[in-house]
């Protein structure tokens, strides 16, 4: 099973590797700290297993998976994250992953993970599994535009002109994690159960007159 690593934070990705080199039939073909570094190195190395965490600087890591997916498709994705909220595993799932694990989790988890995303399983850590998913399956009516906050509106309107993460986070001033952050809440708020979602609205709510 050949795995490429993917964390921003080195101490992070150095004891995954030393997890990871510990299990039997398991050889970390790489490493990467950002979005584009582990789409590069994929292409390269053509791993079995990419393991990726969500939060990296610049990028984030719902962009490399998207883009991973179209890459490398014969490459599955197992996230390692310390989010465990429904809509960063929603949004993980919905493009791509085949398993998500908590970073507290026992460093067992990680090897059931890529045993079962190695056999093309979908494996969740306890902690994201029942009450969450329930919660991802469930059809919710979407709630009110103009109920948001004004700065998740102001973020809304953004995305519904075309702008990136990253360009709206310069335009506000403020960093690209609080603008992820105000999009897990506003996907939240309007029922989202995709980014796809979040976008047609935002494109509708910016056509308005």
């Amino acid at each position: 099973m050949r795995v490429l690593i993917c964390d921003d934070h080195a101490l992070v990705r150095a004891g995954v590797r030393r997890l990871l080199e510990a299990m039997d039939g398991v050889e970390v073909v790489g490493e990467s700290g950002n979005a584009d570094d582990a789409v590069m190195r994929a292409r390269q190395t053509l791993p079995d297993i990419v393991v990726l965490d969500l939060s990296l600087k610049g990028r984030s890591g719902f962009d490399a998976l998207a883009e991973l997916r179209l890459a490398v498709p014969e490459s599955q994705v197992v996230i390692l994250s310390m989010h465990e909220d429904v809509l960063h595993v929603r949004e993980a799932l919905s493009r791509g992953a085949l398993c998500y694990v908590v970073k507290d989790a026992p460093p067992a988890e990680l090897e059931i993970a890529l045993r079962a995303a190695s056999n093309g399983r979908t494996f969740l850590s306890p902690q994201v599994s029942a009450p969450q998913l329930r919660s991802y399956r469930a059809e919710r009516a979407p709630g009110d535009v103009e109920s948001l906050p004004r700065r998740q509106r102001e973020i809304l309107n953004a995305l519904g002109a075309g702008r990136s993460t990253k360009q709206i986070a310069a335009d506000l001033a403020i960093s690209i994690k609080t603008v992820e952050t105000h999009r897990s809440r506003m996907m939240e708020a309007l029922g989202c159960r995709n980014a796809g979602e979040l976008l047609r609205i935002a494109m509708r709510h910016h056509d308005r007159p």
